[in-house]
This record gives C-alpha cells, sequence and structure tokens, in this order.
C-alpha cells in the first residue's frame, strides 16, 4: 500500500483534494496545525504497522551493536557502568539513523513528499507528524533493546525504571526532533543517510553526551546496589530538556524555509 493509498485512505479522491476536505472542517491555526501533525503521524504509523520494516531493521541492529560491545568490551563487574551506557547510546543513535533514512526516503516514492506539500496543512505540521513517527519508531526499538543491555550488563531494571525512562525519553526526543529537520534537508539527495550522519552527530553530541552521563549514573547506583539519587542525574536532564526545547522550537520555525529550498 502506498503513501497517497494511505493518505486517502479508501477513497477515490485525489489527495490535495481529500485532505482540504478534511482540514476546512477543522478550521485554522493551532487546530490546523494539531489535526495535520496527527494526520501524518497516523500516515506513517499504519505505513510501518503495515510494513514493519523500521522497527524490525532498527530492533535487530541495536541488539547486535549492544551484543558485540558486551562481548568485546567486557571489563568485570566496571564493564556495567563504564561500558553499558555508551553501548546503549551509540546503538540507539546508529538505528536512529536507519529510522530517519527509511522514514523520508518513503516520501521521495512515488511523487509522496508533493503531495504532502500540496495539501493544505501548515509546513510546521509535516514536521511534527514525522517527527512523532520517528520518536515512535525509536522508543518501540528501546522497548527491545534496552532489556537486553539489562540482562547482558546486570542492570536491575526495576530499580532504576523512573530515572532510566526520563533520560530515555529525553534523549530520544533530542534524536527524533533534530534528526527529523536535517533529514528533511537531505530527503531531495541521493546519499541521503550519509548526510544526514554526517550533520546530525555534531550538532547531537551535547545531548548524546549528556544521555550518556545520566545513564552512567543511573547504572552505577544500580551497580552499587543504591536507590539512584536524582541530584546526579537532575543537571543532565535540565540539560536535555533545554535542548529539546531549543531543537523543537528552531525546527517548527524553520522547517517551512527547509521544504522550500
Amino acid at each position: 500500500m502506498t503513501t497517497e493509498a494511505l493518505l486517502c485512505e479508501s477513497t477515490d479522491l485525489p489527495i490535495a483534494v481529500k485532505m482540504e476536505d478534511d482540514f476546512k472542517s477543522k478550521g485554522d491555526g493551532s487546530t490546523g496545525l494539531l489535526a495535520g501533525s496527527l494526520a501524518v503521524f497516523v500516515k506513517d504509523l499504519r505505513i510501518e504497522i503495515a510494513t514493519r520494516e523500521i522497527v524490525t531493521t532498527t530492533a535487530f541492529f541495536s541488539a547486535l551493536v549492544v551484543i558485540l560491545a558486551s562481548v568485546a568490551l567486557a571489563t568485570g563487574p566496571a564493564t556495567t557502568t563504564r561500558v553499558a551506557p555508551g553501548a546503549l547510546w551509540l546503538a540507539i543513535v546508529f538505528a536512529s539513523v536507519l529510522a530517519l533514512g527509511r522514514t523520508w526516503q518513503r516520501e521521495r516514492e512515488e511523487a509522496a513528499l508533493v503531495a504532502l506539500l500540496v495539501s493544505p496543512i501548515p509546513r510546521a505540521a509535516i514536521w511534527c507528524g514525522k517527527a512523532l513517527g520517528v520518536l515512535a519508531f525509536i522508543l518501540a526499538t528501546e522497548l527491545v533493546i534496552v532489556p537486553v543491555v539489562a540482562l547482558l550488563f546486570h542492570v536491575d531494571l526495576f530499580v532504576v525504571a523512573l530515572p532510566l525512562s526520563a533520560v530515555m525519553l529525553l534523549g530520544t526526543v533530542a534524536v527524533a526532533s533534530t534528526g527529523t529537520f536535517f533529514g528533511a534537508m537531505t530527503v531531495r539527495t541521493r546519499a541521503s543517510e550519509l548526510l544526514v550522519a554526517s550533520v546530525l552527530y555534531p550538532l547531537l553530541s551535547p545531548a548524546l553526551v549528556s544521555s550518556v552521563s545520566a545513564t552512567r549514573e543511573i547504572f552505577y547506583a544500580s551497580a552499587s546496589g543504591l536507590p539512584v539519587d536524582m541530584a546526579e542525574v537532575r543537571d543532565w536532564l535540565t540539560f536535555l530538556a533545554v535542548y529539546d526545547a531549543v531543537a523543537i522550537v528552531c525546527s517548527v520555525a524553520m522547517f517551512g524555509a527547509v521544504l522550500e529550498d
């Protein structure tokens, strides 16, 4: 099933007409932004449910990275705090490039991106919908990879579940928001995955360092048999929240100009 078919659902109307009727009935402004974001997100979600190609690929790839790291970099009891945080986030960020590349490649097929651009929805709604889709795909991958990390590196997930969930969510939002924006910049190029990685990794470095550092403190508490002291990770969480806010605001503000170029 093509992107256009999913967007048009089961009607015979052209996509622009179909979406125009939908959004005229839902109003403009924030309502149009919300409705447009939801439409793009649901479209991506339905394609993924039908194909299962992104989550399956990223989950297997992430698991392989973590397994290799656990075997090659084992250093005894210190492995949990020295290796596990880096292995976890490297697997996530590498897998996110696969997810970003595929989710934007779908828009290149059969002029699906043109259909989105001519539809009567705000440009920001396209970014919001695509970012929500990428966020959902990466979070689904993390549901697989985090238990694998806990098993291989002897992390008690029940003890660290709450603080680790906060770090994973904020770090994943940073990856999804920044990656979706730069994915749109390279969607029309042939080597889009290479360009996304070249631009994305340097800009994500502050968020990745913060995520790894916060995860290290959490895993250290788990390895020591102590409760997680939120004061140890509060500064990292604050930085991630600020990074996410800046990335989202800048992406929404500039996304229209990026698509027009």
